[in-house]
C-alpha cells in the first residue's frame, strides 16, 4: 500500500532546502530503539515501504513497528526527451522531507540486539545515513 496523502491544498510542490536540524520527531516516543536520520534528504513512499517490510519481516510475532515519517511532498517529474518549457511535470512520486535528527521508525518489544540486526537491514535501504538511538527516559 503506497503512502500518500488524502488530498492536498496544492497539487505541486516546490522542491525548498533543508535547512537546520529537527525540533520536532527527533526523539524515541512510542519505542524502545528509534532509527535516526544523520542528514537531510528525501524519503520516498517506495523507500518507506520497503523498510517496513524488512523491519516486518524481522520483528514479525514479538516486537512492535512504528513508522514516524509520513511522504506529504509532491515531486514532479517531465517525461523524457522532452523539450523545453510546456510547464512544470505532473506529480511522480511523494516524499517525505527529513532533516537531520529526524526519527523514521521505532520498535518496542524486541531485546537490543534484535534492534541493531533490524536497523541494520532498514539502514541499507536508506537513501541518507541513519544511526540506532535508544529511548531517553526522563
Amino acid at each position: 500500500m503506497a503512502l500518500m496523502p488524502k488530498r492536498v491544498k496544492h497539487r505541486k510542490s516546490q522542491r525548498g532546502r533543508i535547512k537546520g536540524n529537527a525540533t520536532r520527531g527527533n526523539r524515541v516516543i512510542f519505542g524502545e530503539y528509534g532509527l535516526q536520520a544523520l542528514e537531510g534528504g528525501w524519503v520516498s513512499t517506495q523507500t518507506i515501504e520497503a523498510g517496513r517490510i524488512a523491519a516486518q519481516q524481522y520483528v514479525r510475532g514479538e516486537g512492535r513497528l512504528y513508522i514516524r515519517v509520513f511522504p506529504d511532498k509532491s515531486v514532479t517529474s517531465i517525461p523524457l526527451e522532452t523539450r523545453m518549457g510546456k510547464g512544470k511535470g505532473e506529480p511522480d512520486f511523494w516524499a517525505a522531507v527529513v532533516k537531520p535528527g529526524t526519527i523514521l521508525y521505532e520498535v518496542t518489544g524486541i531485546s537490543e540486539e534484535a534492534a541493531k540486526v533490524c536497523f541494520a537491514r532498514l539502514a541499507h535501504k536508506m537513501p541518507i545515513r541513519v544511526k540506532l538511538v535508544k529511548r531517553e527516559n526522563f
